[in-house]
């Protein structure tokens, strides 16, 4: 199991980095200054939970057995699917509709870090 938030981890700090980098160069022209911070922060949040995800990837390597920290790593992929993908898709066509998704993803990812705290604490 670690091995799997390790990769997905690591290939959502590339996919972020990259959506960065579009973001930067390919929508700044495109977006309004608003849509363009709300973008950004799509960003940003994608990047501190693909970081949280190759923190419990390493986590898994000093305790395997632990069930709880594969179940934050899973709550913090789908917050990063249901706040920063809601984010990016409300900046680049505006549909507003998709704004209400984003507290689920938020909801997700508080969630995934107490159970993170809980699951550290837990162990011997």
């Amino acid at each position: 199991m670690s091995r799997t938030f390790l990769i997905l981890g690591i290939l959502n700090a590339l996919l972020c980095i990259a959506l960065g980098a579009f973001g930067a160069h390919g929508l700044k022209r495109m977006l309004s200054t608003d849509m363009l911070s709300v973008y950004h922060t799509g960003v940003q949040y994608h990047f501190y939970h693909a970081f949280g995800i190759i923190v419990i990837g390493l986590l898994l390597l000093h305790f395997p057995k632990s069930r709880l920290m594969p179940i934050s790593g899973w709550l913090m992929m789908i917050g990063i699917v249901l706040f920063s993908f809601s984010l990016y898709g409300l900046s680049i066509t505006d549909m507003r509709a998709l704004g209400m998704i984003t507290p689920f993803g938020g909801i997700s990812f508080l969630t995934a870090w107490a159970l993170l705290a809980y699951a550290i604490w837990r162990e011997k």
